[in-house]
């Protein structure tokens, strides 16, 4: 098992002896000392691999991100031509429908002169009458 930290377990038997520990327990201290380090701690290999997956991470996201992108942007044409579609034939539904009102009000105002000249003529011939019978009543003499 390789160390993951410089550990002098000579050193730490040793001040164990001295602290009152016999020869037999500083070294299972020691040796369970150097597996807790071993099991906790990262080495440089560890790291390395972290940051080689950090980094593979980090590209994967960018690639997303870039996909994400383009096809936002091809959806945001889709939609902007599709809207284009739709304007275009909205417009020319107004025109059409404009050109029809168009040509109802030319063909209303049309009909109303008629009507208007067939009353004028009317009321000049009922004046023309009323005006003759007049004169037909209180010009001429009596017979």
């Amino acid at each position: 098992m390789s160390e993951a930290i410089a550990f002098d377990t000579h050193r730490y038997v040793k001040r164990l002896m001295e602290g009152g520990f016999d020869e037999r327990q500083a070294e299972t201290l020691a040796e369970e000392q150097i597996a807790f380090l071993n099991a906790n701690l990262a080495t440089k290999s560890d790291i390395a691999k972290i940051k080689a997956g950090i980094e593979a991470l980090r590209q994967d996201i960018q690639a997303g991100i870039e996909g994400f992108k383009q096809e936002t942007r091809a959806g945001i044409e889709t939609l902007r031509q599709e809207i284009r579609v739709g304007i275009e034939g909205f417009r020319q539904e107004t025109k059409a429908e404009h050109e029809g009102l168009r040509s109802e009000t030319k063909l209303a105002i049309e009909e109303a002169k008629v009507n208007l000249i067939k009353w004028m003529l009317g009321a000049m011939l009922a004046q023309t009458t009323v005006i003759l019978a007049f004169i037909a009543l209180f010009l001429t003499p009596p017979a």
